[in-house]
């Protein structure tokens, strides 16, 4: 009769403790579905916190062009004082009080704010322009980044695979009584192995690790978000010849039309500074009353400008000479630049694209199988030790090869289309 009542008293709890399981289980945090490359550069793209600068900078542009095409304020003067008027003798003849006011409006020569705003549009074009290279920029980064996190894991996992056959094989091993040197030799070779591989892997999980905080950086997120990659598989596609190349990239790259607007800029301040050598002038109309004995009223129109005795527009025009005598020059150092920085990435592009075609899609899948096959039939004592080391060590310096090769095919295509604005789609990542 106890017993049953123990047995009573028990199936509540057990049952409370089995939904209180199932309830943790429902609510435990699933893991990250995997995410594409393209989708990882769009919302990096779209929500890096970074491009708030750019945008803020052509906000700060286009303000500063509202500002060029604005004449100065008016100025308004209040001057109030006392009139007194005596005759000959020196009498007081009369006193009383006196003021005047006058507007003033300072208007510049014909052309000049005209000249004025086009500086400033060209302050919108190189501010839009910094926002279109850091997003382009952006995405390459981006898009190097994913990959490489996703190329980083796949070396982590395969170190870890065949550190862990390493690891069961010692295992086996020591549980054995070694009888003789052979055994007691593979003994420890497995070990220097197994103890290399850990090393390898623990250096393999780092990069996966310096990887995912650049990446969670750039999409502003905790640096420690857990993030999975689609295997993604490079798709390369040849750039178009080297002459096409170069004429898209006078067009289309960043430094080369920076340093073409900077000059086109430069043209428009020396024609400034020759303007404002012509003097703006001031037209003030005013009007005066005094009371002293009789009333005396004066109204007119003032009008005022500087002489230009100084020597000062003169100077100014001369620098701004010197100044577009300098953007000249950077025209012709970004051009050639630009020239070598293209003929050069596409020659890289080229070997690279040459190099991976050597690499079949299934090359990696054949290492990893005939290591395992290795790993087996060396457990029955069909592959010596020597074979099952030298297989182990080609699947990972196999791996490491075609990651690193799809990686830097990738850096070169995409560094070539950011160089040259073409939209050759150089590289695609395909899930």
């Amino acid at each position: 009769m106890k017993s049953f009542s123990f047995v009573s008293n028990l199936c509540p709890l057990v049952g409370l403790l089995v939904l209180a399981v199932t309830g943790r289980a429902q609510t435990a945090p699933q893991p990250d579905a995997p995410v594409s490359v393209q989708s990882i550069v769009s919302a990096i793209v779209a929500k890096n916190p970074e491009l708030a600068f750019y945008e803020a900078e052509i906000a700060a542009a286009k303000a500063g062009r509202k500002a060029a095409g604005t004449r100065e304020n008016p100025e308004l003067s209040l001057d109030l004082g006392r009139k007194r008027v005596t005759d000959a003798g020196g009498m007081l003849a009369g006193e009383g009080t006196a003021w005047a006011v006058s507007l003033s409006q300072t208007f510049d020569w014909p052309g000049r704010l005209s000249l004025r705003k086009a500086i400033a549009n060209h302050d919108i074009a190189l501010a839009e322009l910094g926002l279109a290279r850091f997003k382009a920029a952006l995405a390459h980064r981006a898009r190097t980044l994913a990959y490489g996190l996703h190329a980083a894991q796949e070396r982590a996992q395969a170190a870890a695979e065949v550190a862990q056959r390493y690891q069961a094989l010692r295992e086996l091993f020591l549980a054995r009584d070694p009888g003789g040197i052979t055994p007691l030799l593979e003994t420890r070779v497995i070990e220097a192995q197994e103890l290399t591989l850990q090393h390898r892997a623990t250096e393999a999980q780092l990069d996966v690790q310096a990887a995912l905080v650049e990446l969670n950086q750039l999409r502003g997120l905790p640096v420690d978000t857990a993030i999975t990659v689609t295997d993604a598989k490079p798709a390369y596609r040849n750039p178009p010849d080297l002459e096409t190349i170069l004429d898209t990239a006078r067009e289309n790259n960043f430094e080369f039309r920076t340093a073409k607007i900077e000059l086109e800029q430069q043209g428009l301040v020396v024609s400034l500074a020759r303007n404002e050598g012509r003097p703006s002038f001031t037209v003030s109309p005013y009007y005066s009353q005094a009371k002293a004995g009789d009333v005396e009223r004066t109204f007119g129109v003032g009008l005022s400008l500087p002489l230009p005795v100084s020597g000062r527009s003169r100077a100014n025009v001369a620098v701004a000479e010197a100044r577009r005598r300098q953007a000249e020059a950077a025209v012709f150092v970004a051009q050639r630049n630009m020239e070598r920085e293209v003929i050069n990435a596409t020659h890289r592009f080229a070997a690279k694209l040459a190099e991976t075609a050597r690499w079949s899609p299934e090359a990696a899948a054949r290492f990893r199988d005939a290591a395992d096959l290795a790993d087996r039939h060396y457990r029955l004592g069909a592959v010596s030790l020597a074979t099952y080391v030298e297989l182990q060590n080609s699947y990972l310096e196999a791996i490491d090869a075609l990651y690193e090769t799809q990686q830097e095919a990738l850096e070169a295509g995409g560094a070539l289309q950011l160089l040259t604005g073409l939209d050759f789609k150089a590289v695609e990542t395909q899930p």
